[in-house]
């Protein structure tokens, strides 16, 4: 089975190529240590092709799950984002994260990777639903363990309970 990610560029002539790729949970999986189990999301890519290199620029939109960052329960979360690759012919070693080096020989280029990279960018740092869709239970053992920390640090909070040698310290500013 061909992979759908893997464009093969020899048989494509000089200009502007577009394509279109469905995101699933299959696409997760085929990737090593994902951050990410499931989605549904879609991707168009504008392939230019140029006689020494190839310009790939991808748009993403869907969603994905995640479990929430304040109650854990799975979640829907909306993403999007562009990127810009840039694959050069040659032999050398690159630095740029954004530049693919890929020997002359080559007759294909595999997407995958840029848009997995792609994907893991446009997710927000801490999704979390809203307040009244959390998973309730899950609040109220949240805020008892909660309240329980602060009334610990709040009894550590005492003078009387730091190390002399550490209570010098307090007279530096």
């Amino acid at each position: 089975m061909k992979n759908q990610f893997e464009i093969p560029f020899v048989g494509l002539k000089i200009g502007i190529h577009d394509f279109e790729f469905k995101i699933d949970k299959s696409f997760f999986e085929s990737m090593p240590y994902s951050l990410v189990e499931d989605g549904d999301l879609k991707v168009w890519m504008e392939l230019e092709k140029k006689e020494t290199m190839l310009i790939a620029d991808f748009e993403l939109f869907g969603t994905v799950k995640m479990a929430c960052a304040r109650c854990n329960e799975e979640m829907d979360v909306e993403i999007e984002g562009e990127l810009t690759v840039y694959y050069k012919f040659g032999n050398e070693e690159t630095e740029d994260e954004n530049l693919f080096v890929i020997p002359f020989e080559s007759y294909q280029i595999d997407v995958s990777q840029p848009i997995y990279e792609l994907i893991t960018i446009s997710i927000p740092p801490r999704a979390a639903h809203e307040d009244d869709e959390c998973d309730e239970e899950m609040v109220r053992l949240i805020e008892k363990y909660q309240q329980g920390q602060t009334e610990n640090k709040e009894d550590n909070d005492n003078d009387d309970d730091i190390d002399p040698r550490w209570s010098a310290l307090k007279n530096l500013n």
